[in-house]
């Protein structure tokens, strides 16, 4: 029977709020419980399971591998659960539209362009969910979304907007002169602002130089920002070259904030995607919003 094979549901949930946390007290919060409750709920799951799921110090708790694991799955089956319980409720959603995309597409490419989706759809009520965060981009509420990967998401339609290619962009008052005589020279010396992110498939600087098959050590690798934007609101402030995403600062280009100092760039084989649930690919809203996407990047 699975009820002598499962834990009970209420320390699950505060599980997972807890371990996307890090913090009991967050979590507590979050769910309008006490702190004694969430951590009482945790240990009522940590002996059910008989595996420690956190350590714990004075200020701060971490996830032990086992909760780590754990945390995985209990998220992917309580969004599952999430999803069914709405279907079956058949909740209306025809006239609002949830999509989400990370920090970096939203902020360089989609707002400046809302105002046109809007005139699209004026009845539709947008809510844009902007995280780099797939538990929130892709959240359950999420109906549609563009996402920058492979093109594969389970349970989810996916159709290519453009492919990835990665160039350097700094500011025009940047010093970038000797960039033509020796642009390989030129990069290695200059002041370099990299993406220090979690995300595997998301470029960087010692992936672009790889990429271009030059292994020589970097001079001036000392700015890290863990957010796209910030990236690209240091270059064009000027305090150094970053590493710019075709479509995604091509507006920046054309106003003649950033510039392209060298030629030379990188395509890789990932890209941004429309993706939508297989439930809501008819759907009239997501199919409005694809094709205005799409319909963009094919003129």
């Amino acid at each position: 029977m699975l009820k002598t094979r499962l834990p009970p549901l209420d320390p699950l949930i505060a599980f997972e709020a807890a371990a996307r946390l890090l913090s009991f007290t967050r979590a507590a919060e979050e769910l309008h419980l006490s702190q004694a409750a969430i951590s009482q709920q945790i240990r009522s799951l940590e002996q059910n399971l008989q595996v420690k799921l956190f350590t714990r110090s004075h200020r701060a708790v971490q996830l032990t591998n086992e909760g780590r694991e754990y945390q995985h799955t209990v998220v992917a089956i309580l969004k599952q659960l999430a999803g069914a319980t709405m279907d079956i409720q058949n909740i209306e959603i025809a006239q609002q539209l949830v999509i989400g995309c990370d920090q970096s597409f939203a902020t360089q490419w989609l707002s400046p362009r809302i105002s046109q989706l809007r005139l699209l759809m004026p009845e539709v009520i947008l809510r844009i969910v902007a995280s780099d965060d797939y538990n929130e981009s892709l959240g359950s509420e999420v109906q549609a979304a563009v996402m920058h990967g492979d093109g594969f998401w389970p349970g989810f339609q996916a159709v290519g907007l453009f492919d990835e290619e990665v160039f350097p962009v700094c500011s025009p008052e940047f010093d970038h002169d000797l960039a033509d005589d020796d642009w390989v020279k030129w990069l290695l010396q200059a002041q370099l602002i990299d993406l220090a992110d979690s995300h595997w498939n998301w470029m960087n600087w010692r992936l672009w130089f790889g990429g271009n098959d030059i292994d020589q050590p970097l001079a001036n690798r000392n700015l890290q920002i863990n957010s796209y934007p910030l990236v690209i609101d240091a270059a064009c402030a000027g305090q150094g070259v970053a590493l710019g995403w075709r479509h995604l600062v091509d507006d920046l280009i054309a106003q003649g904030r950033l510039l392209r100092p060298v030629k030379q760039s990188l395509k890789t084989e990932f890209g941004y995607y429309f993706i939508c649930r297989d439930s809501l690919q008819d759907d009239v809203n997501v199919v409005s919003l694809r094709n205005w996407l799409t319909q963009h990047w094919q003129a």
